[in-house]
């Protein structure tokens, strides 16, 4: 059974993982990695962590605007596609190298199978809501992690089948978990559990507006003025560093004495610091998910999401870039005043990869 995989970012390779272990002992296994994000920390560290072979095709697309990067993936994946043969080929999530795997495969005359389908923001000025939405109505497989994309599915009439499946995070974490108890980044960054809130952004909606970038700063320099000793911590991505200093504003981050800009960090050491972390505050749908799993509440500087789920258990809360909204939410206590020791399995019961294996082999069986 020959099954390929496109990848290129990093949660694409933190999906990948579970997918390749389930389907190794009976699929040719190829791996396209498009290049999207290259550098160690965002690409080759997670290959090493999961255990993951090398990529079998490497297309080097590098980074660039989101149409030119897409469009670039896009040629080089059909004229790969065009002199192969697979059964399937599988993408994950909503990055720009998702949508460019299902359009450039169904071009190509492969069956597509979207894992982590369904998902809906249902704002169409996020490049990732728009990378749902084409690779969805693109795929003929669409494997969705919670019963919400069921039905954003449903209601949308996609000419695909659909399949709940659960989401792979929860595996994902428990065994990420499992690694982190070697991790050294506490003792590394001199942290304490819980002393600290862990914080990310990278997001277009956030990154590529002044007015965010500036808003979402401006909180972190109230509550330097409030004198709020505890310390932020934030692993930040390239392209945030060039937007926040293209925009003249990374100067002014660095000054916040409650902030501490450090290098972005590989998965084990992240869930280390996250699992660890009194709050988080993001902009990443991902980590969403990952803190509600972890049992750490989420500040999440957007005005919606696509893990509605975590809304509705109390774990997530919306604060937009408002500055006021932002420093109400890191200074409110009422998440660990009231927290619980359990959540709910809204993201089914940690067996993903077993489902899509046993959905993967019942489509071919029956093509």
């Amino acid at each position: 059974m020959k099954i390929a995989s496109v990848v290129g970012a990093r949660p694409n390779f933190v999906k990948l993982a579970p997918i390749h272990k389930a389907i190794k002992s009976f699929s040719d296994h190829t791996i396209i990695h498009t290049g999207q994000h290259y550098d160690y920390t965002l690409s080759k560290i997670f290959f090493k962590e999961f255990n993951l072979p090398p990529p079998d095709v490497e297309l080097e697309v590098g980074s660039g605007d989101p149409g030119f990067q897409t469009g670039e993936m896009i040629k080089r994946l059909e004229k790969f596609f065009l002199k192969s043969n697979f059964e399937i080929v599988l993408v994950y999530g909503d990055t720009n190298s998702t949508f460019a795997g299902a359009f450039a495969a169904s071009k190509s005359g492969f069956k597509v199978g979207h894992i982590e389908a369904g998902l809906r923001s249902f704002d169409r000025s996020m490049p990732e809501e728009l990378n749902r939405i084409l690779t969805d109505h693109a795929s003929d497989h669409l494997f969705a992690p919670t019963k919400t994309a069921v039905q954003n599915l449903q209601k949308e009439n996609v000419y695909g089948e659909v399949f709940y499946t659960g989401d792979l995070s929860v595996e994902i974490i428990k065994n990420a978990i499992s690694l982190a108890s070697k991790s050294s980044v506490l003792d590394d960054l001199i942290l304490k559990s819980k002393s600290y809130m862990l914080f990310t952004m990278h997001r277009a909606e956030n990154t590529d507006h002044k007015k965010n970038m500036r808003s979402v700063i401006q909180a972190f320099e109230v509550l330097s003025q409030k004198q709020i000793e505890t310390k932020i911590i934030f692993p930040i991505h390239p392209r945030t560093v060039g937007k926040l200093k293209m925009m003249g504003l990374y100067k002014r981050l660095k000054d916040c004495v409650n902030v501490i800009v450090i290098e972005p960090l590989g998965y084990i050491d992240f869930i280390k610091l996250m699992s660890n972390a009194q709050k988080v505050i993001t902009d990443s749908g991902g980590i969403q998910k990952e803190s509600y799993l972890l049992k750490v509440p989420c500040v999440t500087i957007r005005n919606n999401t696509e893990w509605v789920e975590t809304l509705n258990d109390g774990w997530n809360i919306l604060t937009g870039t408002d500055t006021n909204r932002i420093v109400e939410a890191i200074v409110d206590r009422t998440f660990e005043q009231n927290y619980r020791p359990t959540i709910k399995p809204i993201f089914g019961s940690g067996k993903t990869s077993k489902i899509i294996k046993d959905a993967l082999l019942s489509i071919v069986h029956n093509q």
